[in-house]
């Protein structure tokens, strides 16, 4: 619930900020004295839509650094700092993406990537993390974050976020449009307060809806990192160990900014129709079956 919860006042709060930036720059008149301009609609949707995913992407590296308390070690002299950076240094070659900033940051066993860029990444790991996992096992981790980052996941995951704020801001607008003029049988040139009540209450529900089919992709994407990994690292049981190492440790709860950029989750109920990954069993189980 706190995930849903999360989320919506997240994105009601961005539409909030973006609609009246719109209203100022006169981009929301949609509603006309003739009814309602669909192509304008739509233009102001995408602006909503796309200004508020776009937004969060430009801003997650600071907002990742600054809700976890990550501190970049690229250049310290400690030696296990220093491992990990090497090691992402390895695989970012490997992969042929610039060098990302790699950071620790204290908490339970989990890891992230993010940033606007696949050459002007994150990677981070917990402090959890490199205590509960042999060096085999971290360096599966490391693999796994930075073949998101190779994979682009973040912006992607930005790109189908923006997708569904558009449909989400448009056909509420729609279909408060209906209830308004044809429901209810509002005869006055501007729209009335059905249009009103029935834009906020499905700007929420649809929402909802939009952030189930976001966590679906996002768990198709985490079999894609996974097998990413196993291929930079050449075998895939250092990341089959490292799940099942996982498997038996509480990730702890990632910052939502990163949550989808995480290693692990563990999902139950009917929260796992919003969870950002797959289980654990179900990961295994793939990368048992790759050639």
């Amino acid at each position: 619930m706190k995930r849903i919860l999360l989320f919506v006042v997240t994105n009601v709060a961005v539409m909030l900020v973006l609609g009246i930036a719109a209203s100022l720059l006169g981009v929301n008149r949609y509603l006309t004295a003739n009814g309602l301009n669909l192509g304008m609609l739509l233009g102001f949707s995408l602006i909503m839509g796309f200004g508020g995913a776009i937004i969060s992407l430009l801003m997650s590296k600071p907002m990742a650094k600054w809700s976890t308390g990550a501190q970049v070690i690229n250049g310290s002299n400690d030696p296990t700092h220093r491992w990990i950076v090497g090691t992402v240094e390895g695989f970012a070659k490997k992969s042929g993406i610039a060098m990302p900033e790699v950071a620790i940051y204290d908490g339970e066993p989990n890891a992230f990537a993010t940033g606007a860029f696949r050459n002007s990444a994150l990677v981070a790991v917990s402090t959890g993390l490199l205590h509960s996992m042999n060096r085999e096992e971290v360096e599966a981790v490391i693999a796994h974050e930075v073949a998101h980052v190779a994979n682009g996941d973040m912006v992607t995951m930005t790109l189908i976020q923006g997708v569904m704020n558009t449909f989400v801001v448009f056909l509420s607008r729609v279909i408060g449009y209906f209830v308004d003029k044809v429901v209810l049988r509002n005869d006055r040139d501007g729209p009335g307060i059905g249009y009103y009540v029935t834009t906020v209450v499905l700007d929420i529900v649809l929402g909802v809806l939009a952030a189930v089919i976001v966590a679906a992709f996002s768990r198709h994407r985490e079999y894609r990192a996974d097998a990413g990994a196993a291929s930079l690292m050449g075998r895939k049981q250092p990341m089959i160990n490292a799940l099942a190492r996982l498997g038996g440790l509480d990730p702890g709860a990632l910052p939502q900014s990163v949550a989808a950029m995480g290693i692990s989750g563990k999902p139950s109920g009917m929260m796992a129709l919003f969870s950002s990954h797959p289980p654990i069993e179900d990961r295994i189980r793939a990368l048992q079956a790759m050639q």
